[in-house]
């Protein structure tokens, strides 16, 4: 059946294969958002599989990517917002920490989990992430912290984010970062890996 041939390309991380069957799913009649939805389980089996050590970072890196390519042929055929119908998510890596690679994947699993994703990348000012999350449709802002030099910054924006006084969720994570860190600085939650992150960011929007 060609919707789950879908979920057999995603799940095993076949970018160059997946368009094709999305084209093939819609061409013998499934619904745009049923093959998203079989995209998005897919992609939650992989984060299963990661966080209990079956796959690694790379294969869960190479399943989130088969997933982009074959949102981009869905895109055009769902219904405005669809692809990011669970709201917006801001994830950004706090001021004066310039790693990317978790804060990279955590913002592609959450991608594929449903929600629209805005990227502020690395080294972002508090005052940014304030500005970013006061836009329509924001339910989480996620903030990582990579460095035990740039926990400040975390705490910070923090509490900037929460002086707003918006209705978001604030998620926190990264190495040096724990529950209890989490707690500390007044975050809503604390996610240990990307797989968590998404399935977090999930619970946290309904």
């Amino acid at each position: 059946m060609a919707i789950e041939k879908v979920y057999d390309l995603v799940s095993r991380g076949k970018a160059k294969l997946t368009p094709a069957a999305v084209q093939e799913a819609l061409d013998a009649g499934f619904a745009p958002a049923d093959i998203l939805e079989k995209m998005i389980t897919a992609m939650d089996v992989v984060g299963e599989k990661f966080k209990n050590g079956e796959i690694f970072v790379p294969e869960m890196l190479i399943a989130a990517k088969a997933m982009k390519k074959g949102v981009e042929v869905l895109k055009p055929h769902l219904a405005s917002g669809a692809a990011g119908a669970l709201g917006k998510v801001v994830i950004g890596t706090v001021a004066g920490d310039l790693h990317d690679i978790g804060k990279n994947l955590v913002a592609m699993m959450i991608e594929s989990a449903g929600f629209e994703v805005i990227d502020l990348g690395v080294d972002v000012p508090a005052e940014k992430f304030v500005e970013a999350a006061s836009a329509d449709g924001v339910k989480i802002v996620a903030c990582s912290a990579l460095l035990t030099t740039t926990m400040p910054a975390l705490e910070a924006t923090v509490a900037a984010l929460k002086a707003a006084g918006k209705d978001y969720k604030i998620m926190v994570g990264g190495a040096p970062i724990n529950q209890e860190y989490a707690d500390k600085v007044g975050a809503d939650a604390y996610t240990p890996d990307a797989a968590t992150a998404a399935k977090k960011a999930k619970e946290l929007a309904c």
